[in-house]
């Protein structure tokens, strides 16, 4: 397990859907001229062993694709980010929290290879103290335990794009959608 990441009952301004929604249709690998149909199928989290940086993976739909979207949250401006830089948000606990793409965020790669290096899966979920029961389950997977990793990550962006690359290991993700369950690979460590 990742570790427990403690959540806040907090009000957002603007929403994480609101951001998902203004941030996605200006992305190349978007299939669409607008998020105005996004849904949030379901979340999962990683944990920074430093417990400054919060790490969330947002699996979306909009036009009929499934997106992969992992996004960081910070309390201050990441140097030399700003190309990675989503937007803001004003967090009623936290205050202001500054929003990266995740895989150009240092804290989410280290992450996600630990995950997937370790057989690690997502973290547990704490909201004021009390367990909450999980939706999304990610499982990091190591292929082959004697083989060394390049270090090299490829993220899905579109979970269907990355189904026939190989690499040493993978996340895999397991999600409710329409009713039922889905399994995809969405990260592949080479």
């Amino acid at each position: 397990m990742s570790g427990t990441a403690e959540l806040h009952r907090a009000t957002l301004s603007p929403s994480k859907a609101e951001v998902l929604a203004d941030w996605l249709p200006r992305q190349d690998w978007f299939e669409g001229e607008d998020a105005g149909d996004l849904e949030i199928l379901d979340t999962f989290r990683f944990v920074d062993p430093e417990g400054e940086v919060g790490i969330e993976t947002f699996l979306v739909r909009s036009h009929g694709a499934i997106y992969h979207v992992p996004f960081t949250y910070r309390g201050a401006p990441l140097k030399g980010a700003d190309r990675w830089l989503v937007g803001t948000m004003q967090h009623s606990v936290l205050g202001e929290r500054f929003i990266y793409d995740a895989p150009g965020d240092p804290v989410y790669q280290v992450e996600l290879t630990r995950v997937i290096s370790e057989g690690d899966s997502q973290a547990e979920l704490e909201l004021d103290g009390e367990p909450l029961e999980h939706r999304a389950t990610a499982q990091g997977s190591w292929v082959d335990p004697t083989a060394e990793s390049s270090g090299v990550l490829r993220i899905a962006r579109n979970i269907d794009e990355i189904s026939a690359v190989r690499g040493r290991g993978t996340l895999t993700v397991d999600f409710a959608v329409d009713g039922g369950r889905r399994e995809a690979v969405v990260a592949v460590l080479r």
